[in-house]
């Protein structure tokens, strides 16, 4: 007697392709093969957009690395000049900014610095790129390092006295404007070495009651003279809308202050917040600078009518400093504005990124 055999659910038949384990080898070499000439592209394309941003007039380096102490009056910055500069710490007398640059050794992405304190936020380039914080003393000498993992680097804030540092990160998308970006943003004790890793294990409040939106960022921290307390942006990524909130460190709790606040930076006087205002839907053009004055509540509109997509620095009681795109595109340029909407802005410095007034 003959006995037919049905092969079972997922065995190869007539019609089924037969995976043999030489196939499999086959397929998972060529999957390699398109992922190392898809990083080499990359590596290729990085090179070659290093290469061009590290050509030009721009002032080099020095032979000696920066030395903050006694540098009072003078403006830190990181420098956007094409040239073999590009990218570094570098400084500038205030009072004549067009005057000559001193170029250091030491890259950031984003710095700031307060009181011989200086936070440094930096990639470096590679197959897979890697991201840290350093925190630096007025020699730029690294004190501490922490690894930001796949976070690319942001926002950065040291407080007046130098002792608390806090960081921003994208830890994916690369834009405030749409809304599909994540943050995370950390805040350091330089003095006691306590880390908090993300703000968003803080209670919030919000109207008297506690609110505990689960998609929430935080961005954009500035610290009160006390050191404990702080103010951030916070925004749900579900409804888009941007808030300004207080912390308190020790407590861990924070409050919704103000609707529509963005990259908050405290005056000196602590009087006062400039940020970013949201104006329009268009992502090309959708902020606007103001000022809030804390105790009554009034903006004011500064006369910068570009779109700022930084956290502004103030340089005194009275100025703005803040970055622009130069034309085009592979710079930017640092400029000021009066605080109280008054004047024009003017251009402190070509080439500029990332201000951070030494006084």
């Amino acid at each position: 007697m003959t006995v037919t055999r049905t092969p079972p659910p997922g065995a190869p038949g007539e019609d089924a392709p037969v995976f043999t384990r030489g196939r499999v080898i086959v397929f998972a070499l060529a999957l390699a093969l398109l992922a190392a000439l898809g990083i080499g592209y990359g590596m290729h394309a990085a090179h070659r957009t290093d290469r061009a941003l590290h050509q030009g007039s721009g002032a080099p380096p020095a032979a000696d690395e920066l030395d903050l102490t006694g540098a009072h009056g003078r403006l830190l910055f990181r420098d956007t000049e094409p040239g073999p500069g590009f990218g570094f710490l570098a400084t500038v007398d205030r009072g004549d900014s067009t005057g000559p640059r001193t170029v250091g050794k030491t890259p950031c992405e984003r710095v700031y610095a307060a009181a011989g304190t200086v936070v440094c936020l930096t990639t470096e380039y590679g197959a897979i790129p890697s991201h840290h914080v350093r925190i630096l003393d007025a020699t730029l000498r690294e004190t501490r390092r922490i690894d930001l993992g796949a976070g690319a680097p942001n926002r950065a804030r040291i407080s007046a006295d130098g002792r608390m540092a806090s960081w921003t990160v994208f830890t994916s998308g690369d834009s405030y404007a749409a809304n599909s970006f994540a943050t995370r943003t950390s805040i350091l004790d330089v003095r006691t070495g306590a880390l908090t890793a993300t703000l968003e294990d803080f209670a919030l409040r919000k109207d008297g009651k506690v609110y505990l939106p689960v998609d929430r960022n935080f961005w954009g921290v500035t610290f009160t003279s006390d050191d404990n307390a702080f103010y951030a942006t916070m925004s749900p990524v579900s409804t888009g809308r941007t808030y300004l909130v207080k912390g308190d460190l020790a407590q861990r709790s924070m409050t919704v202050v103000r609707e529509n606040v963005e990259c908050p930076s405290l005056s000196p006087d602590g009087t006062r917040i400039a940020f970013k205002k949201r104006i329009s839907s268009d992502p090309v053009r959708p902020w606007r600078l103001y000022v809030l004055d804390l105790a009554g509540g009034k903006e004011t509109e500064l006369a910068e009518t570009h779109s700022v997509d930084d956290q502004a620095a103030w340089l005194d009681d009275s100025t703005l400093a803040y970055a622009l795109p130069a034309p085009g595109g592979t710079s930017s340029d640092l400029w000021t504005v009066p605080a109280d909407g008054t004047g024009t802005p003017e251009l402190l410095l070509h080439g500029g990124f990332s201000p951070a007034p030494l006084p």
